[in-house]
């Protein structure tokens, strides 16, 4: 058992990259400082691989691997519509709690392990999503909006098959090590929430 919850929380550890500054669009163009982006804060590298896990772990439980696209498909999406919304000045209220309570939320269901309908679970990821891009919309700066907007979609697309693929991975351990996966990132995202 401490084998296992030792190799979860090693791989969880490997997920969370060590946050870096955005790059800046003049000098490295609005596509590179789209693609840096989703990997500036620690919060939305903790949702993004929660859904890709949360996608394996659904795939895995109903036998049903067109979730391992539509779940992460729909965040995706959405991300782009709250994105638009931030870039035409659509005000989304409470966008940082939002964002807080996607990693909390997100971890928590892949703890629990949620077995929700493809479709459901990509509902919820969907209305978390909203909140991720619209964040990078305001944050905007000096970028290009459509190269920014392609790479972050893009970089956002890895981590969720990062996601998957650490939850496919750690699936071969059982279910306690991609809870104790999910467990760990519901409890960073309540650091980044009280932390500070």
């Amino acid at each position: 058992m401490l084998k296992r919850l030792s190799l979860a929380a090693a791989a969880l550890g490997l997920t969370t990259l060590p946050a870096f500054a955005h790059l800046n669009p003049e000098e490295h163009g609005s596509f590179m400082a789209g693609v840096s982006h989703p990997f500036f804060g620690a919060d939305h590298i903790l949702a993004m691989v929660a859904v890709g896990i949360w996608a394996s772990q659904i795939a895995f439980a109903r036998n049903d691997r067109t979730a391992l696209w539509i779940v992460p498909a729909a965040f995706v999406g959405t991300m782009a519509v709250g994105f638009l919304m931030a870039v035409y000045g659509i005000d989304l209220p409470f966008v940082e709690p939002a964002i807080l309570a996607s990693v909390i939320g997100l971890g928590l269901l892949v703890a629990m392990a949620a077995r929700l309908p493809t479709a459901a679970a990509a509902a919820v990821v969907g209305a978390f999503a909203l909140f991720h891009g619209h964040a990078h919309g305001g944050e905007l700066g000096s970028a290009g909006a459509l190269q920014f907007g392609v790479g972050f979609l893009i970089a956002t697309a890895i981590l969720h098959a990062a996601g998957i693929a650490l939850g496919l991975g750690i699936a071969r351990f059982g279910s306690v090590a991609s809870r104790t996966v999910g467990a760990l990132t519901a409890i960073a995202g309540l650091s980044l929430a009280f932390g500070g």
